[in-house]
């Protein structure tokens, strides 16, 4: 359950604080501005996401199946 939960935190936790970062930037510059249309701040959070997972997509792919591949090896230990 631990490694599961860590897994989690290392797959969710990075693309979560940078669409945290760029909501923030983005209400901020909407605040400045008046400007309070929503797909202003949608697009850029999209942006945003879709660069991380062009740049870390692989990454995060290995730890996932890292993960499913140990989990399936241990599934004869947790049976007994």
């Amino acid at each position: 359950m631990g490694q599961a939960l860590w897994v989690i935190m290392l797959i969710a936790g990075p693309p979560l604080i940078l669409m945290l970062v760029v909501g923030l930037v983005i209400s901020m510059v909407q605040a400045a501005t008046s400007i309070n249309e929503q797909t202003v701040s949608f697009v850029p959070k999209l942006l945003a996401f879709i660069l991380f997972l062009a740049i870390y997509g692989a990454t995060v792919g290995d730890i996932l199946i890292d993960y499913t591949r140990d989990l399936l090896m241990h599934i004869p230990d947790d049976i007994r």
